[in-house]
């Protein structure tokens, strides 16, 4: 999953290392697309995508990175989760076989061979290799990590933890060391043990030239042999970290986080359709065609630009006034009735995406069941959907799961026996009889430019009052960078999911999960089961046992599934509606400009 302003399942708001599916932070049905021209041959031209968030690096996969657009950019990029494949609108596995064929050789070992077209290159013309498959299976499977992290603090106590990702490393974490091929075009995964979400696996990242070249080594092989050489991690028996790997590692961790158009070109180089040229910081972020790229997704148009705006009223009057081609808005019913009025193509539908609130079990003031047990009971979430989510949707109900929304099969069994009927109405006296006198203060972190989540931190701050919680303000701008170890209990934002695969779990819900920013343990077990749980019916059951025990746990509660709008330019064709975290960019290829 990842953030737009972040967890579901598979089926139906990340992106991770490998392109493992992850949920990422967020600010289906679908409804609509525009025209769609088939023909392959470019268009030329601009588009003009408005967008919710700033972009921040060059590197998604990690846990302060983990946001939209810095996804968006990558997808755009090919270097994460769309290289090998894609997801398509009806959330289905497309494969992208002009960048490279994977092929499952055996069930036992489970196996899995990549071979890579020859002709790929970077956009700076180095050529794609193994090398660059060994280093993505290095940062996503965690095999050189040998750490102990406390449970409380989340901080690493003995050993080293290599490269810091957002997703899990559960699935991979079971592969042995790659075996490549003699003309290094071809890597070969054996997993110990069957991992149900191989198909997902996207082994593209960073450029293995690069990350060798800011760890001190010659070129990418140098690093494929300095990894080969190197032991898998054990915890029981921590070494002295390897500099050079260390060295490679913090440039993967850190290195692609930007606060400026880099003049170092390095940071720069994409394996996929488009490259990055030029970036305003709060403004617009731009990226053309990379004359190297030799797959499937050749974009028609030139150059596609990213323009930052916030509110929801504002990105429709830039789409009536010409500013921009393409807006993904919140929805609600004032932006659906004003885009009908713009003469624009609106397409609906429902994002894979909901909001939550989170409770910190590693804070003080939620060390007490009871203490979070009455806390969410004074939060009005029916109160909250009817704010923001029954103008667009007037069949809404509020989210009564972790794991599914709705439309999922298991949704209605899960929700009859989870627990969740004990926060279905606010509570003031329960929750002062669970408080015993206590009068606890909690600060919730949650998007200060998001006028759904000021929406959703005033009405809990309000009601909690009258239960004598007092509910301070930590709201910042910079909310994403801040889930990972600020200076809050609990914290208000949206998983958004890729639609498939199972990842996402392991990534919230296990101790070491890259998303697991409020430090919760009491799923963690079942968590990396469902990773290697390849019978659906017992992955149900384990999905059914986590989401009650965290109704049990009183860790947080989800608010709505949100709603999703697109608005299109009559200027623009081939855009349709996507659900998921790539939002419209899931087909920028056939996206064209009409004469």
């Amino acid at each position: 999953m990842s953030i737009r302003g972040k967890l579901f399942r598979k089926s139906l708001s990340g992106v991770a290392v490998l392109g493992v599916a992850a949920l990422a932070l967020t600010a289906c049905t679908t409804t609509g697309s525009t025209d769609t021209n088939t023909d392959t041959a470019s268009s030329g031209g601009t588009i003009t995508v408005a967008v919710v968030n700033d972009f921040t690096s060059f590197n998604n996969q990690t846990p302060q990175a983990n946001l939209d657009t810095n996804g968006q950019v990558g997808y755009l990029m090919g270097n994460y989760g769309s290289a090998f494949s894609y997801i398509d609108n009806e959330f289905n596995i497309v494969r992208e076989e002009g960048f490279g064929t994977f092929e499952k050789t055996s069930d036992d070992p489970q196996t899995v061979t990549y071979t890579l077209n020859p002709e790929n290159k970077w956009s700076d013309g180095e050529p794609v290799t193994a090398d660059d498959m060994v280093l993505a299976w290095a940062i996503g499977a965690g095999y050189y990590n040998d750490s102990t992290v406390d449970a409380d603090s989340g901080e690493v106590t003995t050993g080293t933890t290599y490269f810091e990702i957002a997703a899990s490393t559960a699935g991979l974490d079971t592969t042995t060391f790659p075996e490549i091929s003699e003309d290094n075009m071809s890597m070969t995964l054996v997993y110990g043990t069957p991992y149900v979400d191989w198909e997902l696996v996207n082994p593209i990242a960073q450029p293995a030239h690069i990350v060798a070249k800011k760890a001190g080594l010659g070129s990418a092989t140098e690093l494929t042999e300095l990894l080969q050489s190197l032991p898998k991690g054990d915890a029981a028996n921590p070494v002295a970290a390897d500099p050079t790997l260390k060295a490679a590692a913090d440039f993967v961790n850190t290195g692609y986080d930007v606060t400026a158009f880099p003049t170092d070109p390095d940071l720069l180089v994409s394996s996929g359709p488009m490259v990055p040229t030029g970036w305003t910081p709060g403004q617009s972020f731009t990226l053309e065609r990379n004359e190297f790229y030799v797959g499937g997704m050749i974009p028609k148009v030139d150059k596609v630009i990213l323009r930052v705006i916030p509110d929801a009223n504002a990105q429709v009057t830039a789409l009536q006034n010409g500013e921009v081609d393409i807006i993904n808005p919140q929805a609600s019913a004032d932006t659906l009735t004003a885009l009908e009025n713009t003469g624009a193509d609106v397409l609906t539908g429902d994002q894979v995406s909901y909001d939550h609130l989170d409770l910190r079990f590693d804070q003080p003031v939620f060390a007490d069941l009871a203490v979070r047990q009455a806390f969410l009971k004074t939060v009005p979430r029916q109160q909250i959907l009817d704010s923001i989510v029954t103008p667009v949707n007037p069949d809404a109900n509020v989210l009564n799961s972790q794991i599914w929304v709705p439309a999922n099969a298991p949704y209605d069994d899960s929700v009859a026996n989870n627990g969740s009927s004990a926060y279905d109405e606010v509570d003031i006296e329960g929750a002062l009889e669970l408080l015993a006198g206590a009068t606890p203060s909690v600060r919730i972190l949650y998007n200060t430019n998001n006028p759904n989540r000021v929406d959703e931190f005033q009405a809990i701050q309000e009601s909690a009052a009258k239960a004598g919680i007092t509910v301070v303000d930590a709201g910042s701008p910079d909310w994403s960078s801040l889930l990972e170890g600020g200076d809050y209990d609990a914290s208000l934002f949206g998983w958004i999911s890729p639609g498939v695969g199972s990842t996402g779990i392991a990534q919230i819900f296990s101790t070491d999960g890259g998303g697991n920013y409020n430090q919760y343990q009491g799923t963690n077990d079942d968590a990396i089961l469902t990773q290697t749980t390849l019978d659906p019916d017992k992955l149900i059951e384990i999905e059914k046992r986590m989401d009650k025990q965290m109704f049990e746990d009183a860790y947080g509660l989800p608010l709505f599934q949100a709603p999703g709008v697109f608005g299109v330019s009559k200027r623009v064709s081939g855009v349709e509606y996507m659900g998921n975290q790539t939002g419209p960019f899931w087909n920028f290829w056939d996206w064209s400009v009409n004469e």
